[in-house]
């Protein structure tokens, strides 16, 4: 009836504050690494092993993305 709602606070500790990070310029390198890994297969002549890099990287950061 008369107690304190403690909602807030359970709210801090079930999603804590976020860290300071690089801002996801770590995750942008990996992207970029990945893309030239994978273009750089496909200039080199293995077609097959590029083109199936970037396909499940697609499919990673749609998954990712998505939640999953």
């Amino acid at each position: 009836m008369g107690a304190p709602d403690d909602f807030g606070l359970w709210e801090r500790e079930l999603r804590p504050e976020p860290e300071d990070g690089d801002g996801g310029r770590g995750l942008l390198r990996a992207a970029v690494v990945i893309v030239f890994g994978c273009v750089l297969a496909i200039v080199l002549g293995d077609v097959a092993l590029g083109v199936a890099g970037l396909v499940l990287a697609g499919l990673i950061v749609v998954l990712w993305r998505a939640g999953l």
